[in-house]
C-alpha cells in the first residue's frame, strides 16, 4: 500500500484553477468507458470517512466507514475544521480497508469515484486531494460524483426501476425533489427554501437539551428527536405544516422551527423549568415536530406528484416514487410510508393525499421552479 501512504501524505488542497482543470480533462463516460470494470468510491462530504470498491453491476466487493458521531455529540454539532482534521487522519485507513476486504490491488482499479459536490467544503477538499493523488499515481481516471445526484441514482443498484420516477432527497443537509429521467438528466421540481429537515430537527432537540434526557445522550440530535417521538403523543401540541397555502413544490423548515422554540419557552415557564434543563413534555414536542415535517413532506410531494401525472412526465403504470438521504430522516419517511420505492396503486394521487392527511383535489398544482434545462436541472440545493 505504498501508493496509499504517498497519497495520505499530500492534503494541500489544490488551486480551484487546477482543480476544475482536472475535472474537465477527464474523459469519463457514464455508461461506456468502464463496462466489466471495477470502481474505488471515496465520501468525504460531511462528517463520515467511507470508501467502498464497486463493480459494473453494482456488487459491493468491499467496503470501509470511520464515522465521527461521538467526536461531534461532545461539540453540540460539526465542525469543519474539526471534521477536516478527522478526514485527514482516517481517510488512507478505509480507503485500504475498502480495497483489503475487496481483494481488489489499486493498480487493477479502473478508475476513482469521489463526491466533489454538494458538501462541507474543508471536508470535500480532504477527499478530492488524496483522490487525484492517487489518480495520479495510478494513472487512473477520475470521476467527480455530485452527492445528491448519487442519492437520486443509488436505487437502482439494488431495484429494477426505470426512468423516469420521481425522487425526494431528505437530509441533514438537503431537501429536494426532482424528476429523474436519466443518468445526469434531473428536472428540479422543489427545494428547501431555507434550511433541511435533519438540520431543523438537530436545533430543535439542542433547544430541548436532548444531550442530558438519560436515553439520548449518545444520539444525535435528530435521532433523539426520533427515539422520544414513538414515546410522545403528537396530537398534544398542533403544529401546522408549513407552505400549506403554496403553489409550488418547495419547502420551508424555519418556521416550524420557530413555531416549536415557542412552545419549549411556554412549556418552560409552565413546567417552572430553566433552559438547558430536560422537559417532562419533551417526548410530545418530539413527536409532534416529526409528525409535522413528515406530513409536510408529504404533502409536497403530493403536489409534484400531481404535477408530473398532469403533465404526462411519469408513466401511467410502474410509478415510481423513490425516497433517499440521511438516516433518521429516511427512518421517520419510510416508517410512514412502508418502503424506500414506493410503486404504481400507492401512487394515485389519492393514495398520496391520504399518507400526507390531506385530501385530493384535481386542478392545476401550481408553478413549478426549474424546468428547463440551465443550471437549476442540476441538484445542487444550494
Amino acid at each position: 500500500m505504498l501508493i496509499l501512504n504517498k497519497a495520505a501524505g499530500v492534503f494541500s488542497k489544490p488551486s480551484k484553477g487546477k482543480i476544475y482543470e482536472y475535472l474537465r480533462s477527464s474523459n469519463f463516460h457514464p455508461g461506456k468507458a468502464f463496462l466489466h470494470k471495477v470502481v474505488l468510491g471515496i465520501e468525504t462530504s460531511c462528517d463520515d470517512t467511507a470508501a467502498a470498491v464497486v463493480d459494473e453491476t453494482g456488487n459491493v466487493l468491499g467496503e470501509a466507514i470511520h464515522s465521527q458521531t461521538e467526536v461531534h455529540l461532545k461539540t453540540g454539532g460539526i465542525i469543519p475544521p474539526v471534521a477536516q482534521q478527522l478526514h485527514r487522519e482516517n481517510i488512507q485507513r478505509i480507503v485500504q480497508e475498502a480495497l483489503s476486504a475487496s481483494r481488489v490491488p489499486p493498480s487493477e482499479l479502473s478508475a476513482v469515484a469521489t463526491t466533489t459536490m454538494p458538501g462541507l467544503a474543508l471536508s470535500l477538499g480532504v477527499g478530492l486531494s488524496f483522490s487525484l493523488q492517487l489518480v495520479g499515481q495510478l494513472r487512473k481516471p477520475f470521476i467527480p460524483i455530485h452527492h445528491m445526484e448519487a442519492h437520486a441514482l443509488t436505487i437502482r443498484l439494488t431495484n429494477e426501476v426505470e426512468f423516469p420516477f420521481l425522487v425526494l432527497l431528505i437530509s441533514g443537509g438537503h431537501c429536494l425533489l426532482a424528476l429523474v429521467r436519466g443518468v445526469a438528466d434531473f428536472l428540479l421540481l422543489g427545494k428547501s427554501l431555507d434550511i433541511a429537515p435533519g438540520d431543523m430537527l438537530d436545533k430543535v432537540a439542542r433547544r430541548l437539551s436532548l444531550t442530558k434526557h438519560p436515553e439520548c445522550a449518545a444520539m444525535s440530535g435528530g435521532k433523539a428527536i426520533e427515539h422520544l417521538a414513538k414515546q410522545g403523543n403528537r396530537l398534544r401540541f398542533d403544529l401546522t405544516p408549513p407552505m400549506h397555502r403554496a403553489k409550488n413544490c418547495d419547502f420551508s423548515f424555519t418556521g416550524l422551527q420557530h413555531a416549536v422554540n415557542k412552545i419549549i419557552t411556554q412549556k418552560e415557564k409552565e413546567e417552572g423549568v430553566e433552559q438547558g434543563q430536560v422537559l417532562a413534555s419533551a417526548a410530545d414536542i418530539a413527536a409532534a415536530v416529526q409528525h409535522t415535517t413528515a406530513c409536510h413532506l408529504a404533502k409536497r410531494t403530493h403536489r409534484a406528484l400531481l404535477f408530473c401525472q398532469q403533465r404526462g412526465l411519469l408513466p401511467s403504470s410502474n410509478t415510481a416514487l423513490m425516497s433517499s438521504g440521511g438516516g433518521y430522516i429516511q427512518r421517520s419517511w419510510r416508517s410512514r410510508h412502508k418502503s424506500p420505492t414506493i410503486k404504481n396503486e400507492d401512487l394515485s394521487p389519492a393514495g398520496v393525499a391520504q399518507w400526507s392527511g390531506s385530501t385530493y383535489e384535481p386542478g392545476d398544482p401550481g408553478s413549478i421552479p426549474g424546468q428547463g434545462t440551465g443550471p437549476d436541472c442540476r441538484l445542487d440545493a444550494r
